[in-house]
């Protein structure tokens, strides 16, 4: 469910679903990356990044053009062939890897990435509780974690499902204290620039104690 704002109102949330979303439009995202990866990762060392969501690359992308080394996830082979050929059109191709994997199952590699971000996935609960430390488990020492959502929305709501949208603290209590330092837990108003139909963002940014 990855943002770069919506072209058109998501429903639903299987693969066949996402594969004919992407087939219906020539471009279902902005291509700019989100705005709460450009500031969150602006004081942050490139390193190794995982994007987890990427869907046509406009994070992946971002990253790779400030010096990261980026791993792009998503599950959709349409968004992911679109991103191979934005990748190549920057002439990034060689700073992305792309890996087509569900994120209800796929796991990564132990500590290999120093930067770990997912923007609205938005999964179901009971998944979330789940998801949040499997995706934590990829982070280096030292490095971090961004997690990014929609705050509660009644009209999405009504078509996702309200265990869909987690507040940063419900997000950040998946999280191990002992490991895990939060920087940022909030929920934080867009700037009228950014547009779209939401007005915040939920945001976790935590820094995995070395």
């Amino acid at each position: 469910m990855h943002d770069h704002e919506h072209t058109q109102q998501s429903a639903g949330h299987d693969l066949a679903s996402w594969e004919q979303r992407y087939r219906d439009s020539p471009a279902l995202w902005s291509g700019r990356a989100n705005a709460t990866l450009v500031t969150e990762a602006a004081d942050l060392p490139p390193g190794r990044a995982l994007d987890v969501g990427c869907g046509e690359g406009g994070d992946a992308l971002w990253l790779a053009g400030q010096g990261w080394q980026v791993t792009g996830l998503d599950w959709s082979e349409v968004a992911l062939a679109r991103a191979a050929e934005h990748a190549a059109a920057a002439g990034l191709t060689e700073r992305v890897e792309w890996v087509r994997g569900d994120v209800g199952t796929w796991q990564p590699p132990a500590q290999a990435y120093d930067l770990v971000t997912a923007h609205f996935l938005h999964p179901e609960e009971v998944l979330r509780h789940e998801l949040v430390p499997r995706l934590a488990a990829g982070v280096a020492p030292g490095g971090t974690l961004l997690w990014v959502g929609h705050p509660y929305d009644e009209e999405r709501a009504a078509m996702w499902g309200g265990d869909r949208f987690a507040t940063a603290a419900q997000v950040a209590a998946d999280l191990d204290p002992a490991q895990w330092e939060l920087v940022t837990a909030e929920s934080r108003p867009r700037s009228g620039d950014q547009g779209g139909h939401h007005h915040a963002d939920e945001i976790l940014r935590a820094r995995r104690r070395g």
